[in-house]
């Protein structure tokens, strides 16, 4: 969506740009939709949920989505973007109160373009809608998002890119855990190899004893997630990722 002109998006180009408004103070997300609106911008929606952002997301999707971090009676604002930027690699701006390290650190698995401290002023939000448009356009004009050295490939159509941690089936991003995601990482840096029992938990969990019971909890339910085993236990050593 850039113009002819550079990276400054037209008129005619914000009216395409579909934003999706993630608050559930009623009064908020009226202002910020008019402000939007006013700049030339769609609204694709208000959503206050994760189950609201679902279903929004099947009947239109968004080019950008603007989080509010804390949400009464719902999934943290965190979740949600990590569900859009997952699944459907929506860029996200965080418009939010909190700006302690520790909330911001926990953005980080969404890999938001923005972090606007409310109040903020209408430039600085239009700033950086149109620094997030650009951005995301320029790394993602394509399909071909990454090169095949990023990936690794396992079996039943499977995949996991290593710089971005995100499992994809068939193409579709799979929703994970942390601790999934740590799992899938550790094996992946050896895919060919077995990791022992003690090496995985203390990665994910950090505990110098091993809890084997624990540890073939998460493999079982990884496996209902995805509807294929893709690591191998190797009798009385560890574990290793099923690859192509």
């Amino acid at each position: 969506m850039k113009s002819q002109k550079g990276n400054i998006l037209s008129k005619n180009d914000l009216k395409d740009i579909s934003i999706l408004i993630i608050e559930d103070e009623a009064v908020l997300a009226l202002g910020l939709e008019f402000t939007l609106k006013s700049f030339g911008y769609s609204v694709s929606g208000v959503e206050t949920s994760l189950n609201g952002t679902i279903n929004h997301l099947n009947h239109s999707i968004p080019d950008l989505a603007l989080v509010d971090i804390k949400l009464k009676n719902s999934a943290c604002g965190i979740e949600i973007a990590k569900f859009l930027w997952q699944t459907r690699k929506i860029p996200i701006i965080f418009l939010t109160s909190y700006s302690d390290e520790k909330t911001i650190e926990r953005t980080l698995s969404c890999e938001p373009y923005g972090y606007l401290i409310k109040p903020c002023k209408d430039k600085e939000l239009n700033a950086t809608i149109q620094t997030t448009i650009n951005k995301h356009n320029y790394f993602f004009k394509n399909k071909e998002l990454f090169s095949s050295e990023d990936f690794i490939f396992l079996e039943n159509n499977l995949k996991f890119h290593k710089g971005k941690s995100i499992l994809y089936k068939n193409e579709e991003a799979i929703k994970l855990t942390g601790n999934e995601v740590k799992l899938i990482e550790l094996l992946c840096d050896y895919p060919k190899e077995v990791v022992s029992f003690e090496r995985i938990s203390s990665y994910i969990w950090r505990e110098n004893l091993y809890d084997l019971g624990k540890l073939r909890t998460l493999i079982y339910r990884l496996k209902q997630k995805i509807g294929f085993e893709i690591v191998e236990n190797v009798f009385e050593s560890g574990y290793k990722l099923k690859v192509k």
